[in-house]
């Protein structure tokens, strides 16, 4: 059963579909840092599903208490069992609603509850998305980059050669260009930027709606020395720009 607002719009904060008894798999957004980032509607799911599926529980518990929320959690990460996936799809199949949240941001991206999403979908249960905060498109949408089309290639590759073979592969690519990757290997894949795809704009977003938020913009050699010396932490975005705009 869909309800309609006056003013024409659908209420889906829980769709009952009467040929089914079946419970929906909601793929709730949160927070990155700042917890007031996050919908009237993400917080109402919250607190009317049978259960949470968070890909860390003590991060996603500081955002149930801020917000009074009881509803229990379970956890779901990366290196969770085959028998745990199934466990959800069995709950998803007796009618419990579950939200699945992921340490920060959007569910599925960079982010094992993709695994999960496709099980469900292969089992032809309901996946309704609520939409909220991505840190990629937050750091996007601040960099004065283009942003009609871009490439997002997610955690660049940790080893030298295996990062190195990926930049040459986006070598020639147009569009912008947006990685994750930690503080602490920061430098050395600036440097690879730098030897591979040459002098370009680049923007580095660091702790995002955060106390402590920073973006940084210039040409990868001007990057590299105003960070050199100094101690770099936090979660952090990168993107380039395209080759016919560096």
């Amino acid at each position: 059963m869909i309800n309609f607002t006056k003013g024409g719009n659908v209420c889906v904060m829980k769709q009952e579909l009467s040929e089914t008894t079946h419970g929906v798999l909601y793929l709730v957004s949160t927070p990155i840092g700042n917890l007031e980032d996050i919908t009237l509607r993400a917080l109402k799911v919250l607190k009317e599903v049978d259960l949470i599926a968070a890909e860390d529980t003590r991060k996603t518990k500081k955002l149930l208490n801020h917000y009074h929320i009881k509803t229990p959690t379970t956890s779901y990460f990366e290196y969770s069992s085959f028998k745990k996936t199934q466990s959800l799809l069995s709950q998803l199949k007796r009618g419990r609603d579950i939200a699945l949240v992921s340490e920060a941001g959007t569910p599925a991206i960079s982010d094992p509850g993709y695994k999960l999403i496709k099980l469900v979908i292969e089992n032809q249960l309901k996946v309704i998305p609520i939409p909220g905060v991505s840190a990629l498109i937050v750091a996007l949408s601040a960099s004065g980059l283009p942003t009609n089309s871009f490439i997002f290639e997610g955690f660049i590759p940790r080893k030298t050669g295996k990062r190195q073979n990926l930049l040459l592969s986006l070598r020639d690519q147009p569009r912008t260009l947006i990685f994750y990757e930690s503080a602490r290997r920061l430098l050395s894949t600036l440097k690879d930027l730098l030897e591979v795809l040459g002098d370009r704009q680049i923007v580095i977003a660091r702790e995002l709606t955060k106390i402590f938020e920073e973006i940084v913009r210039g040409r990868t050699s001007e990057i590299i020395k105003r960070l050199e010396d100094k101690a770099i932490k936090g979660e952090i975005t990168i993107l380039v720009s395209g080759s016919s705009s560096s």
